[in-house]
């Protein structure tokens, strides 16, 4: 079985689902999977994990993100963005100096309320079913990180490019919508890319275009990345010999096993003899797999 990340480059007005529904249709392989979705109207980088990668979707989603957002001052909508119904506009006397000030406010650990058209759900239910039924429900607010937001430049009469670095869980549109209101004027996201995900950029990711070609000759094999890319930051560790074998069937590693001990508490990637095995911490002594992609699993 084919096993590996795909990092697809998402056209407009698609979801996510859709480009996995194309993907299974051109590769004739059932098992793929989306790391996190992007909304129709975004584009960039989506992760995609075939296979036993499929197993690594939840730690790409859980990655920081960057995106170059646009946002556009001076109008509010229901969704938070320019595909929802305008509740209100207003006249725009921002400066870029003030919108700057405004902006250094929300970089760091800050709370949103999600948006009411979100996946999201209350009482076994989707917050857009309520949504489109006109109905309001209470939000919590939720905790996300800003590791970055800088103003790029302008983009057109009252509305400015954005690159922003967070962590999962981030509404983008929510972001604009606060800045907006913070200015006093109202805010929404009028565009979106995904730029960076997971270790995969929207630069080394494939159109559907180019992924139909390379299907068609026979070379998707070729492209797919390997399954450790998805876990860059992590070290690695190789082992061998009955340390691999027991590591495959989820045994632990005792000292005897291996020559040297990795170092307590750190998660790794596992590496046997010849191929990549899975994620690996030292336990009380012992090393412990945490998460297999070893072949074995599939029987």
């Amino acid at each position: 079985m084919l096993s590996g990340i795909l990092p697809v480059d998402k056209p407009q007005g698609m979801t996510s689902h859709t480009v996995i529904s194309v993907l299974r249709r051109l590769t004739g392989i059932r098992k793929i999977g989306h790391s996190g979705t992007l909304d129709p109207m975004a584009t960039g980088v989506l992760p995609l994990c075939v296979g036993r990668a499929t197993r690594a979707a939840d730690f790409v989603a859980d990655s920081p993100k960057q995106y170059m957002a646009e946002l556009t001052l001076g109008m509010e909508t229901d969704t938070e963005d320019t595909t929802g119904n305008i509740l209100r506009t207003s006249e725009v006397s921002v400066t870029e100096a003030q919108l700057r000030e405004v902006l250094t406010r929300y970089v760091g650990d800050i709370e949103q309320i999600p948006p009411m058209y979100s996946a999201l759900q209350k009482d076994g239910r989707r917050l857009y079913d309520f949504a489109r039924a006109g109905i309001v429900v209470e939000r919590k607010p939720r905790p996300v990180s800003i590791y970055g937001l800088e103003l790029v430049r302008s983009t057109g009469e009252n509305r400015w490019e954005l690159k922003i670095d967070c962590s999962k869980g981030t509404y983008v549109r929510t972001l604009c919508a606060d800045i907006g209101r913070e200015l006093g004027c109202g805010g929404v996201m009028s565009a979106l890319r995904r730029t960076y995900c997971g270790g995969y950029s929207a630069e080394d990711a494939y159109t559907l275009d180019e992924l139909r070609e390379i299907c068609e000759s026979g070379r998707f094999a070729e492209i797919l990345r390997p399954t450790e890319t998805a876990f860059p930051d992590l070290p690695d560790f190789r082992i061998r010999g009955i340390a691999e074998e027991r590591f495959r069937h989820g045994a632990p590693v005792y000292r005897r096993h291996l020559p040297e001990m990795p170092e307590e508490g750190i998660q790794m990637r596992i590496f046997g003899e010849n191929d990549f095995l899975g994620l690996g911490r030292v336990k009380n002594g012992e090393l412990w797999c945490e998460k297999s992609f070893c072949e074995i699993d599939e029987a």
